[in-house]
């Protein structure tokens, strides 16, 4: 039998997921939504897609939390935008009560599976999802730091009219406007960018990664980015299937390393079977230390906002 992944949202996300999974072939796929009838639509949707595109995966679509039983991993995208006239705390609070009720579901149906945090405030959700499902912290865990580091890759590409596929990058901290751009470990073909490109050319690159997802907002008008997030999940997913051990930037739970304690952030970990199997500490300069320490500091606060 295949390995099953739930995905609890469908959405632009969490559909853009499926349809990527499915094309991998590598597990059946459960999608889950609480608007009725949805999710069914859209599974069935990609199952006649698959004779053209070459899958024959299982994708199903579900109104029931019970029917995650049997996942070995949940990838979590369903949460609510911020809408005119809702707080920070009032965004905060009502994604919490959703991602709490799939952490709930998750310890009841499928106590043995991992969670991959998608939705937004992403640190702060996927730190929630642990407390309330319980599960150790090698299964939690959320993602980010592939999507901002492809972000910076795709943009020093651009500036160096090179393949994309040459360049290698590594972002850290908060998925936010506090994230920390490496470029000390941002290579193209093995090369350091600072060999390549001047230092106000990087700060610029570095500064439109930290905003690249309000720049697709701004853009589309009326959502936000939703094939990059779901291919960058889809990569984590690969990773944990097939014990891939991949070196990835991710939301991880750390504490004692880069001096911080007990908090999810993105760091750079070694992604397997088991989850998130190491966190590795890369020798960062005074600046990149203090941004990402300042980084996970704000989170730290925003983390008291829904009782922690």
């Amino acid at each position: 039998m295949r390995k099953k992944v739930t995905i609890v949202g469908a959405g632009h996300v969490g559909e853009s997921c499926a349809m990527y999974l499915a094309q991998t072939n590598l597990c059946d796929i459960t999608l889950i939504d609480i608007i009725e009838d949805m999710p069914q639509g859209k599974s069935l949707d990609l199952c006649q897609a698959g004779p053209i595109v070459g899958y024959d995966c299982k994708v199903e679509g579900s109104n029931n939390f019970a029917d995650m039983e049997g996942s070995e991993i949940i990838v979590h995208t369903a949460g609510l935008p911020r809408k005119p006239g809702m707080s920070r705390e009032d965004l905060l609070n009502k994604n919490a009560n959703i991602i709490g009720g799939m952490a709930e579901n998750a310890k009841k149906y499928a106590p043995n599976a991992m969670i991959l945090m998608v939705a937004n405030p992403l640190d702060i959700m996927t730190y929630h999802a642990w407390k309330v499902s319980g599960f150790p912290t090698n299964r939690v865990f959320g993602q980010a730091g592939i999507l901002d580091s492809t972000r910076f890759r795709t943009f020093v590409a651009w500036e160096l009219g090179v393949s994309m596929n040459d360049v290698q990058a590594m972002v850290l901290g908060g998925h936010g406007d506090t994230m920390v751009p490496l470029p000390s470990y941002t290579t193209v073909g093995g090369i350091p960018i600072t060999e390549l490109i001047s230092a106000e050319k990087i700060a610029e690159l570095a500064q439109r990664t930290r905003v690249g997802g309000g720049e697709i907002v701004k853009l589309l008008k009326t959502g936000s980015a939703y094939y990059a997030p779901a291919a960058a999940t889809i990569q984590m997913v690969d990773s944990v299937l097939n014990d891939r051990k991949r070196v990835l930037p991710l939301s991880a739970f750390v504490d004692g390393p880069y001096g911080i304690k007990g908090q999810y952030i993105g760091v750079p970990v070694v992604l397997g079977g088991g989850g998130v199997e190491k966190i590795l500490e890369l020798k960062l300069n005074d600046d990149d230390l203090a941004a990402l320490q300042a980084s996970a500091g704000k989170y730290k606060g925003v983390l008291a906002e829904i009782g922690y």
